[in-house]
């Protein structure tokens, strides 16, 4: 054993020193060809300073500024993949002849004032852009880049419309994205009016406490500088076991049961989706101005790919001029949660191979940004679709100018059965035609106490809870609280791209409940990739600002969220919808009380039906790409 662990310590040294060489590495090739500002203290409106790293090429020029504001550490002393990716972001911009600014949000590290998630004042954005726009090596143009937490600030800031902010690249943004269209996502915090426990883990690992060491008010940069040498602030969360976590209640408590730090999050979980304090964030809602010309990333396994392309569409009809929605572009890649630059000859996302998904990101980025930041006369508009979108099964990229693709033609299909649809072996059949007879459905038992697992889709930030991509499904679907419905093998291949609309008719024996779907491509050895799924909490199925319980044994029409995927289903494959009422961990359990879920500890097994009948047509309409 003593061997054991000291083998283990060595390969910890070794693999800490190779990190540590590759930024040290970095970060002398940057010095050959800028000059690097450390811990300069940006002051904001209300006095608050925010630590702020500056890289500038070495010229007499005026240049333009990537800017790239984060929660996360970028310290450049000591070792870490986020330090060491800041510097090869900075060193890529510096290549193409820009500044790069990196801040830290108010809060966050060595920055001033209190941090709040997403609920920092909106005139930080605003207050660095005025900073910026004022250096006398600036050019006054400014773009943001990012993604996940360093994107989601982006569109909210954009609709203050800075003079500066003159284009911006978000991508994996969807933890940005308030309410848009049928979404009230609320930051990912929401989908269907189910919470989504990803920020349940993702505050435990960045939530700093209210009793953390902090910086005397007025530090001088030179003191910051030397200090940042051997305390860099950031805390070193002890792991946690998020599979066995999520699984207790009351829900509130998951974090105080785990020691974590919890002021931010006690004030969320209690919000209902349509909280007026939503509405006061850092988020973007679709009532606000838009006006940012936006090269916009999404990803076909991340946490809300739908609410994102939603939110492209919305830009593209209601920006605030011709300009504005003359200039948005968009990527969809098939990976997981910013996992774009990581696509490699043969991609696996889960345990599927979507083959070479690889693109020339940086260089599609940067002539994006050369365009309006440089105001250069390059070929970006000539050379880029407005769409580059990836279809699974092809395995190839492909081009539209729209999403969905114009030629995509929605189809409708029909759940369908003998009334015993549970499982992958029961009579459950997807076809394009309604059921002529009288009453019939299939029904499950949902125990919010043994709920069905969460097994791949579009997931991040829960640890080891949940493996976000595509798995096979099989084992799932033995279970019987999950209805199966299939379709016959295609004749012949089809391409479906686009979103996917999903009506079910409900009845239950509770006040409330939740349905689930989840769409799925079946080979022809009955392997059942998944390609996206939703959630809808019944109470919310008129709208989000009020609850409407149920009666018992009365038939609810439900409209779910729509689906997003571009998958081609090839000859001989089935397509596969999955009903049931739990996909936990990814989304909290429904405990079938009425109650406010988050405070309670009891549940009620519910028993479900799913009415596919002539008067009930449960129904998915599937975009069928026309060539």
């Amino acid at each position: 054993m003593k061997r054991l662990n000291t083998l283990l310590l060595i390969f910890f040294v070794l693999v800490g020193s190779t990190s540590l060489q590759a930024q040290n590495d970095i970060k002398e090739k940057i010095l050959e060809i800028a000059t690097l500002e450390e811990k300069v203290m940006m002051p904001m409106r209300d006095g608050v300073r925010l630590a702020t790293d500056i890289y500038r090429p070495k010229t007499d020029e005026k240049v333009p500024i990537i800017f790239s504001r984060t929660p996360y550490n970028f310290n450049s002393w000591g070792d870490g993949k986020e330090r060491t990716r800041t510097m090869e972001r900075a060193y890529e911009a510096l290549k193409h002849g820009y500044a790069y600014v990196v801040q830290n949000e108010r809060g966050r590290y060595f920055s001033e004032g209190e941090w709040d998630i997403l609920g920092v004042p909106l005139t930080d954005g605003y207050d660095a852009f005025s900073w910026m726009a004022e250096q006398e090596w600036s050019n006054g143009k400014i773009g943001t880049l990012g993604c996940s937490s360093t994107a989601e600030w982006q569109m909210a800031v954009a609709a203050l419309d800075h003079p500066s902010h003159a284009a911006m690249v978000p991508q994996g943004y969807g933890a940005g994205v308030g309410v848009v269209g049928s979404y009230f996502e609320q930051g990912n915090w929401y989908r269907g009016g189910a919470e989504q426990l990803l920020f349940h883990a993702w505050l435990y690992g960045v939530e700093q406490d209210k009793f953390k060491p902090r910086i005397p008010a007025g530090a001088t940069q030179e003191d910051l500088i030397r200090i940042s040498r051997f305390y860099d602030l950031a805390p070193e969360n002890p792991p946690v076991n998020w599979k066995e976590a999520f699984s207790d209640l009351p829900l509130k408590d998951v974090l105080k049961n785990v020691k974590g730090k919890k002021e931010i999050f006690d004030k969320m979980i209690i919000r209902k989706p349509n909280d007026p304090e939503w509405f006061e964030g850092g988020l973007y809602h679709d009532t606000m101005d838009f006006g940012i010309p936006s090269f916009w990333f999404v990803s076909w396994y991340d946490v809300s790919v739908a609410p994102n392309l939603e939110l492209f569409n919305y830009v593209r009809e209601n920006g605030a001029d011709a300009f504005t929605k003359e200039n948005q572009y968009l990527v969809i890649a098939p990976t997981l949660h910013c996992g774009y630059t990581r696509a490699t000859e043969n991609t696996i996302v889960g345990e599927r191979s979507v083959g070479d998904a690889r693109l020339n990101y940086d260089e599609q980025i940067y002539s994006w940004f050369d365009l309006h930041l440089k105001r250069e006369a390059n070929d970006f508009i000539e050379k880029t679709p407005r769409v580059q979108y990836y279809t699974m099964g092809k395995n190839i990229w492909q081009a539209s100018d729209s999403w969905p693709p114009k030629s995509a033609i929605l189809k409708t299909f029909y759940l369908n059965s003998e009334g015993n649809a549970n499982t992958r072996f029961g009579d459950g059949k997807l076809t394009p035609y309604p059921d002529q007879r009288g009453k019939r459905s299939d029904s499950f038992d949902y125990d919010p106490m043994n709920p069905v697992t969460s097994y791949g889709g579009g997931v991040c930030c829960t640890g080891n809870a949940v493996q976000g991509g595509a798995f096979d499904q099989r084992e799932m679907e033995e279970r019987e609280d999950i209805l199966v419905y299939t379709s016959d093998p295609l004749e012949e291949g089809i391409e479906l791209s686009g979103f996917i609309e999903s009506v079910l008719y409900l009845s239950s024996d509770v006040k409330d409940t939740d349905l689930t779907i989840k769409i799925i491509d079946v080979l022809p050895d009955g392997t059942a990739y998944n390609l996206d799924e939703t959630i809808q909490r019944i109470r919310y199925r008129e709208g989000y600002d009020k609850e409407v319980f149920m009666g018992k044994d009365q038939v609810y029409k439900v409209e779910l969220t729509p689906m997003a995927t571009s998958n081609y289903f090839k000859k001989g494959h089935r397509i596969r919808v999955e009903v049931s009422s739990s996909n936990f961990p990814r989304f909290s359990r429904n405990l079938n009380t009425g109650g406010d879920n988050y405070d309670e500890s009891e549940s009620v097994v519910a028993r479900n039906t799913i009415h596919h009948s002539k008067r009930y047509p449960s129904h998915i309409k599937l975009p069928f790409i026309s060539r």
